[in-house]
């Protein structure tokens, strides 16, 4: 059986050979630095945590870690916090909201399936299917791929009710957004696939759009069939260039959509008389 996040709490001190009086000084020093009395334990409260069914504060929980010399989210999974499936529920909640999605991956425990081995036959120049092609799926630590990337990205999510940048960019859009490319470039660009788009944060959002600096203000420039208009806000004050557009997965058809909605009436009797 497992044991109750206190009392493994309680087993961490022991096998440290600390006692609470020890522990209640530590905290002092961490309230002290931190100028917040909240991070404080006193002696009776941590002996709560441990042998009751008592729910330490964040701050206390962050004074433990830090005086035990554990990792801060897999004591937060003890208590059923389990940091790692934010993304998950901020795909479905409020799925109208244009909004930053974090791409952390938190514990060193923590695992990523990907394709360890293709098939022979796959041919990197031409488009497949490339799950058609793996021939062998591995687990690795998702510590190992964090300290590989050379480039921090930051992952956002195109609300179901935004539209700015639709066809280009559709609502519901996941996108990958380089945050070393905040300045807004004046570099000329061919057409709208190779014109740079950029995420920013205003002061009553966040807005996926092309960008234009003009001195102290910011246009956001919505796609011409979106429908939606040029909005024009203070750079200095009121937007925030969170990065450049550098990926996207998008859908190309409505999700639950299987089968191709029938033409009109017109069109229809049009085809079948061919």
């Amino acid at each position: 059986m497992e044991s109750s996040p206190g009392d493994y709490l309680k087993r961490v001190r022991e096998r440290l050979g600390v006692g609470v009086r020890e522990v209640q000084e530590a905290s002092v020093t961490v309230a002290r630095e931190k100028g917040n009395a909240n991070f404080y334990i006193a002696a009776s409260r941590l002996a709560q945590i441990e042998n009751e069914a008592s729910q330490p504060s964040i701050h206390k929980l962050f004074t433990l870690c830090a005086v035990y010399g554990l990792e801060f989210h897999d004591v937060l999974r003890r208590y059923g916090i389990e940091v790692n499936e934010l993304a998950g529920y901020a795909a479905r909640l409020l799925p109208e909201a244009t909004r930053p999605v974090s791409g952390e991956v938190y514990g060193l425990d923590a695992r990523v399936t990907i394709p360890v081995r293709l098939d022979p036959s796959f041919r990197w120049e031409t488009t497949q299917l490339i799950n058609r092609m793996v021939a062998q799926w591995g687990e690795v630590p998702a510590a190992f791929l964090t300290g590989a990337n050379p480039r921090r990205h930051t992952y956002a999510y195109v609300g179901m009710e935004d539209r700015t940048m639709y066809p280009l960019l559709r609502p519901g859009s996941l996108l990958m957004v380089d945050a070393e490319r905040r300045r807004i470039g004046r570099e000329p660009w061919k057409d709208e696939f190779d014109r740079p788009i950029y995420f920013v944060e205003l002061r009553d959002g966040y807005r996926c759009a092309w960008c234009q600096a003009e001195g102290s203000r910011l246009l956001l420039i919505s796609h011409p069939h979106s429908g939606t208009p040029i909005k024009t806000v203070n750079l200095e004050k009121d937007a925030d260039v969170v990065g450049q557009v550098v990926g996207v997965a998008m859908r190309l058809v409505a999700a639950g959509k299987t089968t191709p909605e029938p033409a009109p009436g017109p069109l229809k009797q049009a085809a079948t008389a061919k």
